[in-house]
């Protein structure tokens, strides 16, 4: 009897590890699970503004669970995901843009943004494109760091099983979690090993950001799905990962 794929997940240890570890089960994996990412709240909440950009469905739990409300703001949600999330809320939902990152958000508000004041709330690694292109459309742009990520001290087993060879699959949910995974093999002195253990895998990226981070850091990147969807992410990785072994 052939093994079970054995499949890496990183997120957080919020619910979402525990689901992605229940869904992989279903799809005939073993999971790996190995949160690289902890999410650390501020006290920071979005000012009164025109705009409300919102990046991820972690912002939005966090500003739900204090009784935040947008109020007459525009809210702009990056991807399905975070819209679902923020109208599960009970919030309205007035831009998600066609493509799912920070370039698509400024397209989608170019031309309404002039003069308006414009909200991006995010974690603390959000990079400067969206806050830059709206600057350039003309917005008065605030930045409101919702949430801190952090790498949980005792992560690093899928980088040593990587290492060994003992991987058949992993998937990488932003970039924070690819930067993580090679950080944590380099405390385990095996990130060559581990980034060339990941040749005899499947590597699934959720979108092309990760993908590119993975890339760039010499990791061969399989399957990015068509939509920035983990239950599609999964299901294509694990069925693409037996005839990937060796």
């Amino acid at each position: 009897m052939s093994q079970a794929v054995r499949a890496a997940v990183f997120r957080p240890d919020d619910g979402r590890l525990d689901n992605a570890v229940e869904l992989l089960e279903s799809l005939g994996a073993t999971p790996v699970p190995d949160p690289m990412l902890e999410i650390v709240p501020t006290e920071e909440r979005p000012p009164v503004a025109d705009f409300v950009v919102l990046t991820s469905s972690t912002g939005v739990a966090i500003l739900a669970d204090t009784g935040w409300e947008p109020g007459d703001a525009k809210l702009c949600c990056i991807g399905p995901s975070t819209a679902e999330s923020a109208r599960g809320v009970g919030w309205s939902v007035d831009r998600v843009p066609e493509e799912y990152n920070s370039a698509g958000m400024v397209a989608a508000l170019r031309d309404e943004v002039a003069g308006k004041h414009v909200v991006v709330a995010r974690s603390d690694h959000g990079s400067a494109t969206m806050l830059d292109g709206l600057r350039e459309a003309g917005a008065e742009v605030t930045e409101t760091v919702l949430y801190r990520l952090r790498r949980p001290e005792d992560s690093g087993e899928s980088a040593a099983m990587a290492a060994a060879g003992d991987l058949e699959a992993v998937l990488f949910t932003s970039s924070r979690t690819v930067t993580g995974f090679l950080e944590a093999a380099a405390e385990r002195g095996v990130r060559a090993e581990a980034v060339a253990g990941l040749d005899h895998a499947v590597v699934g990226a959720i979108a092309d950001g990760p993908a590119e981070t993975a890339r760039e850091a010499g990791i061969v990147v399989d399957i990015v799905p068509e939509e920035a969807d983990f239950d599609l992410l999964a299901a294509e990785v694990v069925e693409a990962a037996p005839s990937y072994r060796n």
